[in-house]
C-alpha cells in the first residue's frame, strides 16, 4: 500500500514507513530552544550528554545539556561555524564558513586547523563533514558562506568551483574527492562505509558514490530527487534508511532502494538532523530559529567506529 496518511507529526507515504516503526515514538516535537537566527550543525556528545550546534549568523555555537535542559554558549565567535561532527577520539570537527576552514577542537579546548586550502587556494566555505573509521575526513565546500556577509564574509571564490574533499589520515593532505556539484551540502557514509552520499542543494538531489579502499570515489548516480524545495544534511538509521533535512518539506525518510516512504512534519524550515541520546534514538532537528527533538522507535547509526587494533 502507498499513499499519503498523516498522523500528526508523521506522514506515511509507503507501508514500509509503518512496518519499519518509523512512525512510532513521540507524538509531538519537543522544542528545546528557539532564539537562533539560523540553526545548523547539531552533533551529540555521548560522554557529556550534550548537544552542540551552530547559530551561524550570530557567529556562535550553542550547547544544550540533556540532564538539565539548559542552553549556553559553547563558543563565540565561532568562525560562522556550520556543520559539526566527532572523530573517533570524540573530538569536535567543525566546518567554519567564516574562516573558510575545517578545524578540530582538542580535549584541552585548543583548536587545530585541519584544512584551509586546496592547491594553495582558500576554500569557499566548508559546510559539512563526516569521519571515516580510518580517520579520513570528508567535507563539502559550497560557496554559501562567501555570497554575502550574513553567514560568513563576502568574497570571490579562489577555487572557482564547489567540490567535496578528503583529508588523508596519514599525511593530512587534502585531495579532491568529487566534483560536478553546484551546491554540495550534507554528506554521510553508509553504515558499512562503502558508499558516500552527498546532497546538492542547488541541484535538489542526493548523489551516491562508491568508496574504494584507497579512499577514491566512483559512481555518483542520483539516489533521490527533492519533491519540493531541496536538501540539506542527511543521516542513516540502523535499518539502512536515509533521513534527509528537506528544508520547507520537513524531514524525509528514504528506503534503501531510494523510495520516499515517509516524512516528519516540522513547523520551521529544516536545516539539519542528528541522532543522539543514551540509546541513539533521539532525533535532534535544527530548523529556522529553533532546536527540536523527538524520541523514536528507530535508532541512528554510529558513523565512526574505533580504529582496528
Amino acid at each position: 500500500m502507498s499513499g499519503e496518511i498523516q498522523y500528526g507529526l508523521y506522514e506515511i507515504l509507503d507501508d514500509r514507513f509503518r512496518t519499519g516503526k518509523c512512525a512510532n515514538g513521540d507524538l509531538r516535537l519537543e522544542k528545546l530552544y528557539g532564539d537562533c537566527r539560523w540553526a545548523e550543525g547539531p552533533v551529540y556528545l555521548p560522554a557529556w550528554r550534550q548537544l552542540i550546534w551552530s547559530d551561524i549568523p550570530n557567529d556562535r555555537m550553542l550547547r544544550w545539556d540533556e540532564a538539565t535542559g539548559t542552553v549556553g554558549v559553547f563558543r563565540s565567535p565561532a568562525g560562522h561555524s556550520n556543520g559539526n561532527t566527532l572523530d573517533r577520539e570524540g573530538r569536535l570537527i567543525s566546518c567554519e564558513q567564516g574562516n573558510r576552514r575545517v578545524t578540530r577542537t582538542e580535549h584541552d579546548g585548543s583548536i587545530t586547523v585541519l584544512a584551509d586550502r586546496y592547491c594553495g587556494k582558500r576554500f569557499n566555505s566548508p559546510n559539512d563533514a563526516v569521519v571515516h573509521s580510518d580517520g579520513s575526513i570528508w567535507f563539502s565546500d559550497p560557496d554559501f558562506g562567501i555570497t554575502s556577509d550574513y553567514e560568513g564574509h563576502r568574497a570571490e571564490s579562489e577555487i572557482g568551483a564547489c567540490h567535496v574533499y578528503r583529508i588523508d589520515p596519514a599525511d593530512g593532505g587534502v585531495r579532491l574527492a568529487a566534483d560536478g556539484f553546484t551546491g554540495p551540502n550534507g554528506l554521510v557514509l553508509s553504515p558499512d562505509e562503502r558508499q558516500l552520499y552527498v546532497s546538492d542543494s542547488r541541484q535538489r538531489h542526493i548523489r551516491v558514490f562508491d568508496v574504494r579502499e584507497d579512499g577514491t570515489l566512483s559512481g555518483g548516480e542520483v539516489f533521490a530527487k527533492a519533491r519540493a524545495g531541496s536538501f540539506d544534511n542527511i543521516r542513516f538509521d540502523d535499518g539502512g534508511r536515509l533521513w534527509a533535512a528537506a528544508l520547507d518539506d520537513g524531514v524525509h525518510c528514504y528506503d534503501p532502494d531510494g523510495t520516499l516512504i515517509g516524512r516528519l512534519l516540522v513547523p520551521e524550515t529544516v536545516s539539519n538532523i542528528a541522532w543522539g541520546g543514551p540509546k541513539n534514538n533521539r532525533l535532534f532537528i535544527t530548523a529556522g530559529t529553533s532546536l527540536y527533538s523527538l524520541v523514536m522507535a528507530v535508532t541512528g547509526t554510529h558513523r565512526v567506529r574505533p580504529a582496528a587494533t
